[in-house]
Parts: structure tokens; C-alpha cells; sequence
């Protein structure tokens, strides 16, 4: 089914995002977290993915309408964007996943990619009702995720190459959040760059090392979130 764009509530304002749902009809739900870049049609596709393999999938536009058109660009928005106000807008989204008659299950997954990879832990450490997340060589200077209200299980895939989140954070991160008894896994691609899932980018896309991730990102939401789930 083709996506379409969607306004949900977020703390008595407005939020808005792009929607894809599966063929079938219901499926668990996911919130798909931008990049630096915005809402962007790479971001749309991932839902559209989603929605593909039997996810209800939503794609809030954390920038409200904004894209950016160069790594400066994007670098100065994502330091400007308000991180109460993101984390409202997700809540935002949780809550309009949840209350959609497609989507099955009580609690749902968010992914997130760069930018949106904290943000997705940041949601998840937020709210109680993500039930499982996945961070996509997540990173943003002030964000901080409190993993004493974590409840959600961490799927991390990460680059080796990565200049931003290097293997040495990425260990740093699974060891905090072993530390607070949190349920972690992560993957350290080699060879690799930052923003490797990336097709638009042909630069740092790595069609193998995506497909591996892909593979386990659905196997970890249908673990936590579909039928497995609920055995």
C-alpha cells in the first residue's frame, strides 16, 4: 500500500508523518526516526520497507517541514533541534501507533538512524511503551538516554569505520547498558562507514553489511514485537 502523510497529536500541538501500512491489513507498529537529514525520501522508503514485511510503520518529521540540502546544513539543524520538543513529537507518534485500529500488539519498536539512533533510545528510555528498540550508528552530543527507566531490549549495528560513534563508544554504550541490567546486542560491521544503510549514498552504502543489518532488525521487532512475542 502506498504511504501518506499523517498529523498526530504531541502534548496538545500537532506533529506530523508519513504513514506506510502493510498489505494485510494490522501488523505491530514501528516508529522510523529521521537522520540529520529530515524527513527525507530515503526515510519514507525505510517505512514503505516496513510496511512491506507486515509493520505498521511511522515516520514523524521531527523538523516540521524542514529539509536539509548539505551536511552543513544538517549538522546546524540537528544541534538546533529541541529535544523536549522531539521527544514530545515521538511520544506523539507511540501513542498514534497505538491507537490506530492496524496496529497489533501494546507495546511498539522505534529505529532510528544517526540523529535518529539515540533519539530512538532516547524514546525508548522515555516511554514504556516501546518494546524493543534498534539504533542505527546513533549519535547527538545532547542527547542523553537515562537507562535507569529503560525497559525496552537494544539491538545496536554499528561501522567500524564510523569517525562519529567508533567501536570504542559503541562498547562504552553496551557496557552502561549492562551496567543498569539492560538487555543489549550489538554488531560492529568491518570495512565499513558511517551511514552505511543508506542506498541514496553511494559513497558509504554497503549493500551487504545493509542487508545483514535489515535482516536483523526484523528478526529482533518480530522477536519482541510480532508473533514470537507473544509464544
Amino acid at each position: 500500500m502506498a504511504g501518506q502523510t499523517v498529523e498526530f497529536q504531541s502534548n496538545g500541538a500537532k506533529a506530523g508523518g508519513y504513514l506506510a501500512l502493510p498489505e494485510s491489513g494490522r501488523g505491530p507498529g514501528v516508529v522510523v526516526i529521521q537522520e540529520w537529514w529530515g524527513l527525507v525520501p530515503h526515510i519514507r522508503d525505510v517505512a514503505e520497507r516496513f510496511a512491506r514485511e507486515g509493520f505498521v510503520a511511522l515516520a514523524p518529521d521531527l523538523y516540521h517541514g524542514d529539509v536539509a540540502r548539505s551536511p552543513d546544513e544538517a549538522g546546524k539543524m540537528m544541534m538546533a533541534l529541541d529535544i523536549e520538543r522531539a521527544e514530545r513529537d515521538l511520544r506523539g507518534a507511540v501513542r498514534y501507533l497505538l491507537d490506530h485500529e492496524a496496529t497489533e500488539g501494546a507495546s511498539v519498536g522505534t529505529v532510528g538512524f544517526c540523529m535518529g539512533g539515540v533519539l530512538s533510545l532516547y524514546a525508548a528510555s522515555k516511554n514504556e511503551q516501546v518494546g524493543a528498540c534498534v539504533i542505527f550508528y546513533g549519535i547527538h552530543p545532547k542527547v542523553e538516554p537515562d537507562f535507569r527507566t529503560l525497559r525496552a531490549p537494544v539491538l545496536g549495528l554499528y561501522a567500524e569505520r564510523d569517525q562519529f560513534v567508533p567501536p570504542a563508544a559503541v562498547r562504552a554504550l553496551e557496557e552502561r547498558l549492562r551496567e543498569h541490567g539492560r538487555t543489549v546486542e550489538t554488531h560492529i560491521y568491518p570495512g565499513v562507514d558511517h551511514a552505511f544503510f543508506n542506498d541514496t549514498r553511494p559513497e558509504v552504502y554497503d549493500p551487504e553489511a545493509a542487508a545483514d543489518a535489515w535482516r536483523r532488525t526484523l528478526a529482533f521487532f518480530r522477536k519482541h514485537l510480532g508473533e514470537d512475542s507473544r509464544q
